[in-house]
């Protein structure tokens, strides 16, 4: 059995759970969420609590379980406290700006690259080098955090380009004279 589709998942207050048939529909204060469950897969409510169960016992079921409750537990937390990545742009004129629901990330290129951002994902730019991902879809933000990074990825000689936060870049010496 699998040790994280066993794990009840918890709702807050201010979330609000509706199960339609093989649907499940949650809502909170940072907009709402809605997934197809599959048919191997059953969840039940239990007072402030969602419960997953296999409907069958077979590799799929199996497989499905835990992913299925990681997934409905990220839509409880994405809708009353959103998720989050933090971008950080390393190098000489390297910045970003945010229009409206477009941003420009100037990085090194003879032109400007722009990502058009997604309705329900918010972009925050903060001293032109530091950039805020946030929405309360995980999927979403991990990937247009992504996709933005892939633009211009760390290079391992001098550490120029988009990374993490949080992320630790690997440095190569170069090249070394006699």
């Amino acid at each position: 059995m699998s040790r994280i589709g066993k794990l009840p998942i918890g709702i807050p207050k201010n979330v609000n759970v509706t199960l339609n048939g093989t649907k499940i529909e949650i809502k909170g204060p940072n907009g709402s969420l809605d997934r197809e469950i599959p048919e191997l897969i059953g969840v039940n409510m239990e007072d402030d609590k969602l419960i997953i169960v296999k409907k069958q016992e077979n590799r799929l079921a199996r497989q499905q379980y835990g992913l299925v409750r990681s997934l409905i537990n990220n839509m409880v937390i994405g809708v009353s406290t959103k998720f989050e990545k933090k971008l950080q742009m390393i190098g000489v004129g390297y910045r970003a700006q945010v229009q409206g629901k477009e941003l420009t990330l100037s990085v090194g290129f003879s032109h400007p690259v722009v990502f058009v951002i997604p309705q329900e994902i918010d972009v925050k730019v903060e001293t032109n080098t530091n950039l805020t991902i946030s929405g309360a879809d995980k999927a979403a933000v991990g990937l247009l955090a992504s996709q933005i990074r892939a633009v211009r990825p760390p290079e391992p000689y001098k550490g120029k380009g988009i990374r993490y936060t949080n992320e630790v870049v690997l440095r190569k010496a170069g090249k070394s004279g006699k």
